[in-house]
């Protein structure tokens, strides 16, 4: 089993930056791969971006490239999102997703990981 909780989000203008951090516990000494989510009112979840155990792989949905960073930190069993540029449409609640094993061919679906965060709100205005 692994634990994840969320922490970061709140409310920005466009154009500006957060940075969200995700707190790993329980089975994480074994390889992991984690990544952040997020949901609009109104819309599926949909994938923002991953990295592997070692952080030498991440992926990034195309809306996100060049903008957002993700990044980990194994001694501290955490994981984080920068988010720069901020964006309206950026509005959502982003969850911190985990599954124990390598990155899969099936990275962009939700059903690919088994361990998921409460979610934390992330509000972009105009």
């Amino acid at each position: 089993q692994v634990q994840v909780v969320e922490s970061g989000g709140g409310l920005v203008q466009a154009g500006g930056s957060l940075r969200l951090s995700c707190a790993a516990s329980g089975r994480t000494s074994g390889s992991v791969t984690m990544g952040w989510f997020r949901q609009a009112t109104g819309k599926e979840r949909e994938f923002v971006a991953i990295i592997s155990w070692g952080g030498r792989s991440t992926y990034y949905a195309d809306s996100v490239k060049g903008r957002f960073t993700i990044s980990r930190d194994n001694t501290k069993n955490a994981v984080y999102l920068q988010m720069n540029s901020l964006k309206p449409e950026d509005t959502a609640v982003y969850y911190c997703a985990a599954r124990v094993g390598p990155i899969t061919t099936s990275y962009r679906s939700n059903t690919d990981y088994g361990y998921w965060g409460q979610g934390t709100q992330v509000t972009v205005s105009s």
